[in-house]
């Protein structure tokens, strides 16, 4: 009985995507990587800490210039502290390579926390309004990013895009970015 309940168990671990630790880096607000595996929350956006290695996503609280990208990412990596990190993948891949997944922590959503606590928006283009309602509690709370002036991320990368392409469109993002 014991070999057979030992076999079991080492069957369990070889055939499931189960790991008793985790390397975990938090690269923004929506992705981390765990033990190599580029993870991309899916159906939320954040603003952003880097966007072509060198454009930083600015916001404004009372005048005050504010990273709401590292605002995003710090209220993350409180959130996840030395928890261990669950995800459900989706099947497919982003455009990036990146696996695109909701993750929980304590059974809680990583997304619906930040998007509930105004850290993130509901990235309606990809989640069919999932975090909608989240994002409506946020906003009608005045919390997180709400309390200021921003741009919502997918608005920021276009402007951030056609500035690349023309420089001449500044006056239309140079508040909102810092270059670094």
């Amino acid at each position: 009985m014991k070999k057979k309940c030992l076999f079991l168990a080492i069957l369990f671990i070889f055939f499931t995507n189960y790991s008793f630790s985790q390397d975990v880096r938090i690269l923004d607000g929506d992705t981390i990587k765990i033990n190599g595996e580029t993870i991309r929350f899916s159906g939320i956006d954040t603003p952003e800490t880097t966007y072509y290695k060198k454009y930083k996503q600015l916001c404004y609280s009372n005048d005050q210039k504010i990273y709401c990208g590292e605002l995003s990412k710090n209220k993350l990596i409180e959130k996840i502290s030395n928890n261990k990190i669950n995800c459900i993948r989706e099947e497919q891949k982003d455009i990036y390579g990146r696996t695109l997944a909701e993750c929980f922590v304590n059974n809680e959503s990583l997304s619906r926390y930040l998007v509930k606590n105004g850290y993130a928006f509901d990235y309606k283009r990809y989640s069919k309004e999932k975090f909608n309602l989240d994002e409506e509690y946020a906003k009608e709370n005045n919390l997180g990013l709400w309390t200021m002036k921003f741009l919502y991320p997918w608005e920021w990368r276009a402007k951030i895009r056609k500035f690349r392409k023309d420089k001449s469109n500044l006056k239309d993002i140079e508040m909102w970015m810092e270059i670094k």
